[in-house]
């Protein structure tokens, strides 16, 4: 995956609680395991109307939010089922970073292992952020991983935000340094080649590539 360091842009305000895996990307859409291609489904119950057109009043719908990399959320976001199309399908539509108040544990982590940076912020400060954003759309966020900060300017007298986050550092470092659980493996390369050196030569043989 691409290393992660600082996510800066527009965001998009979803003021959702308990948003499950499957309102973020419905069962039916589950028929791919290629891990892209599931952005246009994302949050499709209530992205779209029922004759298929785009719903105007969806955050993601809006000229606004169009192409915003950081997602602003409510309470337990991410739970339900623990499929990792979800994390795909946000990352399809364009979110590098998540703001929230509280994430399901599973979700968070299928977040960290794709290079999507979940970041948790107590309520009263995510509710300045929401206003921040009603009060200006165009307003940039910033999430600062190495410094583990998240930065929103002041709007029409609403006092900026400027707040550090917590998060577990072997995701921190995976993220900033690019690694998923594959290259994690292969930092290791050198410990596994001496083992497979020293295998017994009657043991079966590891196939090539």
């Amino acid at each position: 995956m691409e290393p992660v360091t600082v996510v800066t842009g527009r965001a998009c305000p979803i003021d959702l609680n308990d948003v499950d895996t499957d309102l973020i990307i419905p069962k039916q859409f589950l028929k791919s395991v290629k891990k892209t291609g599931f952005g246009p489904f994302a949050f499709s119950e209530r992205r779209y109307l029922d004759d298929g057109s785009p719903d105007p009043s969806f955050p993601m719908n809006k000229p606004e939010h169009a192409g915003a990399p950081v997602l602003v959320t409510g309470r337990n976001f991410g739970c339900g089922s623990s499929r990792e199309h979800a994390p795909w399908a946000l990352q399809d539509a364009g979110f590098d970073a998540i703001i929230a108040p509280s994430f399901a544990d599973i979700f968070r982590t299928n977040c960290g292992k794709i290079g999507i940076v979940c970041v948790q912020l107590d309520d009263e400060v995510v509710g300045r952020i929401f206003a921040l954003i009603e009060a200006d759309p165009s307003v940039e966020v910033t999430v600062d991983l190495p410094e583990q900060r998240v930065h929103v300017p002041a709007v029409d007298g609403l006092d900026a935000v400027d707040v550090t986050f917590d998060i577990d550092q072997h995701t921190k470092h995976c993220l900033i340094n690019g690694l998923d659980d594959i290259a994690l493996t292969l930092e290791h390369g050198q410990d596994i080649d001496a083992y497979e050196s020293s295998r017994a030569s009657w043991r079966p043989a590891v196939p090539a590539g």
